[in-house]
């Protein structure tokens, strides 16, 4: 449809400049006949002596609607104003400023007198005959040309150059087209259609005319006809020619979208997470498409295959404290003098951390984020966090903290600062130093310990859920491998950043880095929100 109407726009307007160009071809061509021959009258020669071939269609009107001279074998004429095609005589037309003597006769205007007209010389153009009848002809025409014919030149050339003396000297010259109109003209007996142009010119007598001539439209209409035509012709099968290249073209572009929909389909029905779309060849915006779903489908196995880890490691790390607990309790029942009392309140201990820290990081894994708004100063923190904590292994010392303030939640973040001291005293062998530093526009939360430190290989995989080194593996020592992780997705929710290096003295550094933001301002809401709760 889009196209057919383009086509329809764009065939109307080469219609509508083909018409014009034509039109105006045959304005050029009826001004030029319309200034040739009033040009003629201009020069001196007579209306009534004009020799005027039968095209183009010419027509002389002067000043009062009356006929002075038509082109030969002109039978009728619309277009011009005057219907007449049969031209008054010099004896009708009477001297220049003056009605003439017929004018209120009717029909006077339209035909000759019975008798005919005799015209003298070029000094006298209404001399005619006194009616003395003496069998000769006595018309002088002040030249050579014979007796009875006065063309109003002395040269024999036919034209009158207005070289005579008399009231048939030199007129103005025409320059100016007054109008064009459209008519009809009818020219020994066929009837076309023109384009007519009309000229005013002033004779040498001082009397007022206007020149009609007509160029044919004929031409046009055809060639306006013949194009119209051809294009009805050829707009079906070109609509045709278009839908269907349109339609095979589309269906050619969009067969891989179906082969992504469909391999989608299959995914879905099968819950297989391994398989993967097709992907086309080429560079393009489908190729693009499935390059993304496939990016989707991998991140999407990999958080089931994530999920089912950890949920199978979470069973792993709960049926251990459940079993041995189940156990104690058994043998008091059995043995009220054998229960271990102290076992199994730890039991019970582990198992509560355990599903505290499983708690908390299906909150994280939901996208649950710290307000924005909540300040909290690290060294502060870090100042009440340790003071806080029981006695040690080994002892945890601070360093003089740097005074920076961070946006986030004090609870999580106190839960970060506790996971990675806990972690540095599993490891030291003699202290923990915790330190709050400035740089950048980072605040820097460090914990160092003196122990071993972690492999260099071992530094990513440290962070994953539920994952001990090798010689952190006891459940008693070691833990059930989740502070760490539960410490870096915290720190990421707070746009931050824990990676592990070595310390200087050879064992793990942890540095948590956060942006910082402006201190909090006494007595503002986001100051008295930072002491509530645990997030």
């Amino acid at each position: 449809m889009v196209v057919a109407v383009a086509l329809v726009a764009a065939g109307l307007a080469v219609l509508g400049v083909l018409r014009a160009n034509l039109s105006d071809q045959a304005d050029l061509e009826s001004g030029a006949a319309a200034r040739e021959v009033a040009a003629r009258i201009a020069a001196g020669t007579p209306p009534e002596r004009l020799e005027l071939d039968e095209e183009p269609p010419v027509q002389v009107v002067d000043d009062r609607g009356r006929v002075r001279a038509v082109s030969d074998e002109l039978e009728a004429v619309t277009g011009t104003g005057s219907r007449s095609v049969r031209p008054v005589t010099p004896a009708d037309a009477g001297p220049p400023g003056a009605r003439p003597g017929g004018a209120d006769r009717p029909g006077s205007g339209d035909r000759p007198p019975a008798g005919g007209t005799q015209r003298g010389d070029a000094g006298d153009p209404g001399d005619a005959d006194d009616g003395a009848d003496d069998g000769a002809d006595d018309t002088d025409d002040g030249d050579d040309d014979g007796p009875g014919r006065d063309d109003g030149d002395d040269d024999g050339s036919g034209r009158d150059d207005g070289a005579a003396a008399g009231p048939w000297g030199t007129g103005d010259f025409p320059d100016e087209i007054e109008g064009y109109t459209d008519g009809t003209a009818t020219i020994d007996g066929e009837r076309a259609e023109y384009r007519f142009a009309a000229v005013a010119v002033t004779t040498p007598a001082g009397e007022e005319v206007t020149v009609h001539a007509g160029a044919p439209l004929t031409a046009e209409r055809e060639a306006v006809g013949t194009v119209r035509r051809a294009m009805l012709a050829g707009l079906v099968p070109l609509l045709l020619v278009v839908a269907g290249v349109t339609w095979l073209v589309t269906r050619r572009a969009l067969r891989p979208v179906e082969g992504i929909r469909r391999e989608m389909s299959a995914i879905t029905a099968s819950t297989d997470l391994g398989r993967r779309v097709p992907e086309p060849g080429s560079r393009d915006e489908i190729a693009r498409l499935a390059r993304t779903t496939n990016e989707t489908l991998a991140a999407l196995e990999a958080s089931v295959e994530r999920q089912r880890r950890f949920v199978a490691d979470a069973s792993h790390e709960l049926r251990s404290p459940i079993a041995s607990l189940r156990t104690q309790l058994e043998v008091g029942a059995a043995h009220p003098e054998l229960l271990d009392l102290d076992g199994a309140v730890a039991d019970v201990v582990r198992l509560q951390r355990l599903a505290a820290d499983l708690l908390l990081l299906a909150r994280l894994d939901a996208g649950e984020r710290p307000q924005p708004d909540a300040r909290v100063d690290l060294a502060e923190l870090v100042r009440r966090e340790l003071a806080r904590r029981p006695p040690d292994r080994v002892p945890v010392r601070a360093g003089e903290p740097a005074e920076v303030t961070v946006a986030g939640s004090r609870g999580q973040l106190a839960r970060v600062l506790a996971n990675l001291v806990d972690n540095a005293v599993r490891h030291a062998e003699r202290q923990v130093r915790v330190s709050v530093l400035a740089e950048g526009g980072e605040a820097i939360l460090r914990v160092e310990d003196d122990g071993p430190g972690v492999p260099a290989g071992e530094r990513e995989r440290i962070f994953e859920r539920f994952v001990r080194l090798d010689d952190a593996r006891s459940r008693d020592d070691g833990g059930a491998g989740l502070g760490l992780a539960i410490a870096r997705d915290v720190v990421r929710r707070h746009a931050g950043t824990l990676t592990v290096g070595a310390a200087a003295d050879g064992g793990a550094r942890f540095d948590v880095r956060l942006p910082v933001v402006r201190p909090p301002v006494p007595g503002d809401p986001a100051d008295r929100r930072e002491g509530t709760g645990r997030g």
